[in-house]
């Protein structure tokens, strides 16, 4: 994420902390039990808003809870907006299953794709082709080699240390096929591509966020957002902008979930001018979504997040705390059963596998 994050003090927990831990995902404590025996704890869900409900009860009896106002747009039939929490819209099923589908494979392969920096970056460097390698069983290997010969060879991934004072060998990390690892001689590091798609957290594109300065650094490359993403978040978003004002997509970041991740409570508060709205699409298994007030000591709002919603956050609402403290890989609670029949076919095994354990979220900026 590209906001602030202050670990809250558990020895007084806040409200939006409180939230957090009874959402958050727990295994009945069962110490015979294996990992993959273990069932998730209940948890009540009583208190979370659904707003595919919502819409369908409007649609037959075109009623609604206090507090909750319907919007009409050229974007999708209905939008929906909070009376306590000005500048936040939430559009139910506004992605088709199209759609769904054609971002998850972006954000599985070309996404994070260097130059775009992913979390890999710090450790491994830029990594090329992450997916596929996976796809393939491949191994990330780490080798020792001559620094004088690393423009000479061919390699998937690279970590090369900089400077006049960087040492005469430097780590490089190039895939391989697992069979081809030599049983006898020298060992090197290595790691499975599954391991690391697995743990791949974000990835960025446009303009690219420096982390260690807390800001976004135009002179790192980047590829551009792909112009139909563009186009798709300047209209989800023309119901969240001040008047006569078109979007302008500058920078996004995409965040994969799995099972027991969490995004903690945060600001997106790094963009110049919070009039104009984050645009945040949920694609995978369901999500519970809190949004907060603007200190963590207000009791936050839980909702359901499918796959297709798209959620803005503008003006007022950039100043509240959110995050996702639940995601639901369970096959009778993820609801991604049109993602499944989608991914169906023999190619895209490889797409249905990683989905029906995760949550895929892109969120665009406009940062200037």
């Amino acid at each position: 994420m590209y906001g602030s994050a202050v670990a809250a003090d558990d020895s007084e927990p806040t409200a939006f902390r409180r939230a957090e831990k009874k959402y958050k995902l727990y295994y009945d404590n069962d110490a015979k039990s294996s990992k993959k025996k273990r069932q998730p704890r209940p948890v009540d869900l009583s208190d979370v808003f659904d707003f595919r409900c919502i819409l369908n009860s409007f649609n037959l009896k075109n009623e609604l809870p206090p507090g909750i106002v319907a919007l009409q747009s050229d974007i999708s039939p209905t939008i929906f907006c909070l009376e306590n929490h000005p500048g936040f819209y939430i559009i139910p099923g506004a992605l088709s299953t199209e759609e769904q589908c054609q971002y998850i494979r972006e954000s599985l392969t070309s996404f994070p794709q260097p130059p775009n920096r992913t979390n890999h970056n710090a450790i491994y460097g830029p990594i090329h082709n992450l997916f596929t390698a996976a796809k393939d069983n491949k191994v990330l290997i780490e080798e020792e080699t001559s620094a004088r010969n690393l423009d000479n060879e061919e390699t998937s991934a690279t970590n090369l240390a900089s400077g006049p004072d960087s040492c005469s060998t430097n780590p490089r990390w190039k895939f391989i096929e697992e069979s081809s690892m030599s049983s006898g001689g020298k060992t090197c590091k290595s790691l499975p591509a599954s391991f690391l798609l697995r743990k791949l957290r974000w990835s960025t594109l446009g303009l690219q966020f420096d982390w260690s300065r807390r800001d976004y650094d135009v002179f790192l490359p980047h590829n551009k957002i792909p112009d139909r993403l563009c186009q798709l978040a300047k209209r989800m978003a023309a119901t969240a902008m001040p008047a006569g004002e078109e979007f302008q997509p500058e920078a996004a970041i995409v965040n994969y979930f799995g099972s027991g991740d969490t995004l903690g409570g945060h600001l997106d508060d790094m963009e110049a001018d919070w009039s104009k709205p984050i645009v945040s699409m949920s694609l995978g298994c369901k999500a519970i979504f809190l949004l907060g007030g603007k200190c963590r000591r207000d009791l936050p709002l839980a909702m359901f997040l499918r796959s297709g919603d798209v959620v803005l956050m503008a003006g007022e609402a950039r100043e509240c705390f959110h995050g996702i403290p639940r995601i639901f890989t369970e096959k009778e609670k993820s609801e991604i059963a049109h993602l499944e029949l989608q991914f169906s076919k023999e190619h895209d095994v490889c797409f249905l596998e990683y989905i029906r354990t995760s949550r895929i979220n892109i969120n665009i900026r406009q940062v200037f």
